[in-house]
């Protein structure tokens, strides 16, 4: 009941496309005063408040630190407030169960919902199928949280307290097999078909950490479809693992959150230099140091560009919505494999715990992933047939992949710079500039081969937003309002981030300002402005929160009226 201890979930639903969590809040379930306290401030105006009565007794106060009643005291004036007591209602009616009160109370939960079903007209039928899949092997839990719903619903009819109901239109879909999906879940799922497209299989090794620990969970359940996962006792042998699974001819994947990546730092220059393929999946939360373990933020990105020892170009790219991780995880293994590197893939807490619908992509349709294992015969050798395990291919410059136990394919790796053709050890200062300028050059190769960016919006005019990552919905929907009032304004959301597009300079020709909003102190401007030499806007959050649309909207308006010289 403590202010710090508040936790929820916020849903946006809506006759049309949804891109954000929404701005203000139409309907709060605030199951005590500490809830009420941090959440009210995000209610409309004339805005609905579901009120838990039990949790607001003397002591529940104290907790929240009020000194009087805020359903007393005037504090929610001006809001529809409904006081219902759904601990004590989700206790009568749960009272013939063998349940402990305390799984009783957590039931509550499933009460609101009900109820908020019926309040809005929402179908009941897809809560109780999740929750018949939830809880499948608890049948007493999942008898008790359906019982709790239907009484929910049922409080709904019968109660004369609510003067109104709401019906929302179903949005229209494009045809498909549609699921909610996690960023997480889209993630090992992402993985898991990058390991079968390619045929290598998905060996995943991890050291538990918020928000990413989901995805081990999540990987762990796919054993029949080729993937082996591996908790670790550390970061540092979670990534040591992943590479050797790498070297070993698998697809080695990795994943943390901020402070592991720290950690992660060195062996990832370990994997450039020994130029094997491995995915590092960064699940971003506040920093620095321990931080804000479930709150949000963007605030890794330049320890992922240039986070580690010496000169260590790495390929980085990010997801911007829950499903969408699906297919940038995908392409990120594909990129690791072709140009054998070193990938990382940056997610975060709002990508990672948030939902969205997601349409099941058609496995057949999902690009190729061809593999190359080199063998004795195809294997790149001296003119006195010795192995050069550092012999390039002419497009990509990748090195040639040996898989150890292959006769005639015997060669050294290791963290020590290697001979441009032998792979030996190398401390020849011609060879070490050598292998830097080659390891760069794979970027600038991968680059060629990137999309031509499009914008969202108008192709030119006053502001360019330009942004990265989970503050997709935010911008799109800030660009849409400011469009709205008569600004000329487009949107680019990059999913390279290192390499980038080489046609960005032409687009940002086209327009007067260019405005980058981050969930960080300002690392996509910092870049952008000593690549490009750009005179941009940087727009900053670092609360933990994401952006809400009216945020960017008013800031685009903002520098579209403003006159001065960009």
């Amino acid at each position: 009941g403590t202010l710090y201890g508040v936790s929820g979930f916020q849903l946006h639903f809506g006759s049309g496309h949804i891109h954000t969590a929404g701005d203000e809040v139409d309907l709060l379930v605030a199951m005590n005063p500490a809830a009420l306290t941090v959440h009210l401030h995000r209610v409309r105006e004339g805005g609905t408040v579901l009120v838990n009565t039990s949790a607001f007794e003397d002591r529940d106060l104290k907790l929240a630190g009020l000194e009087t009643n805020p359903l007393e005291d005037g504090t929610l004036e001006g809001y529809q407030v409904h006081e219902v007591a759904l601990t004590r209602l989700t206790r009568e009616a749960l009272a013939d169960t063998d349940l402990s009160l305390k799984e009783v109370d957590r039931c509550k939960n499933m009460f609101a919902l009900g109820l908020a079903l019926w309040m809005y007209t929402r179908p009941v039928e897809p809560a109780r199928q999740w929750i018949a899949n939830k809880f499948a092997k608890v049948p007493e839990i999942r008898d008790a949280n359906l019982l709790a719903l239907e009484k929910g619903v049922h409080y709904g009819d019968i109660t004369e307290a609510f003067a109104h109901r709401y019906e929302v239109a179903p949005a229209e879909l494009a045809p498909g097999t549609y699921r909610a999906i996690k960023g997480n879940d889209a993630l090992a799922l992402g993985l898991t078909a990058a390991g079968q497209k390619s045929g290598l299989g998905v060996f995943y090794s991890t050291y538990p950490i918020t928000p990413a620990s989901d995805l081990l969970h999540a990987l762990s359940r796919y054993k029949a479809n080729g993937v082996k996962t591996f908790q670790a006792e550390d970061e540092i042998a979670a990534i040591g693992a992943a590479i050797g699974a790498a070297f070993g001819g698998k697809l080695g994947v990795t994943g943390t959150s901020g402070p592991g990546m720290a950690l992660k730092g060195e062996f990832m220059g370990l994997a450039t230099m020994t130029e094997l393929p491995l995915v590092i999946v960064d699940v971003q939360r506040a920093g620095p140091s321990t931080g804000m373990p479930t709150k949000t933020e963007q605030s890794d990105l330049l320890m992922a560009v240039y986070g580690r020892n010496g000169d260590a170009p790495t390929p980085v790219l990010a997801a911007r919505t829950p499903g969408d991780c699906f297919e940038t995880v995908y392409n990120a293994c594909r990129v690791a494999v072709r140009f054998m590197t070193p990938v990382v893939v940056l997610s975060d807490g709002y990508l990672g715990n948030g939902s969205e619908p997601w349409r099941i992509p058609d496995a057949d349709a999902l690009p190729d992933f061809p593999v190359s294992f080199a063998d004795a015969a195809s294997a790149p050798k001296d003119e006195s047939g010795a192995l050069l395990p550092y012999a390039r291919d002419e497009e990509t410059l990748a090195r040639p992949w040996a898989r150890p136990g292959t006769a005639g394919l015997e060669h050294r790796i290791g963290g020590l710079e290697k001979d441009a053709l032998t792979g030996g050890v190398s401390y020849d200062p011609a060879n070490h500039q050598r292998m830097t300028t080659l390891r760069a050059e794979k970027l600038d190769r991968l680059a060629q081969e990137l999309a031509p960016l499009e914008i969202e919006g108008d192709p030119e005019g006053d502001v360019l937003v330009v942004a990265w990552g989970s503050t997709y919905g935010s911008v799109k929907a800030g660009v849409e309002r400011a469009r709205e009032q008569g600004v000329t304004a487009g949107h680019l959301h990059l999913r390279w981030l290192n390499p980038m597009a080489p046609n960005l300079p032409e687009v940002f020709a086209r327009f007067r300002r260019v405005l980058v909003p981050e969930l960080n102190d300002g690392h996509l401007a910092r870049l952008l402005r000593e690549r490009y030499l750009l005179d941009c806007d940087s727009l900053r959050k670092v609360q933990g929160i994401p952006f809400t649309a009216r945020e960017i909207g008013a800031r685009v308006i903002e520098l579209a009226t403003d006159e001065t010289p960009a």
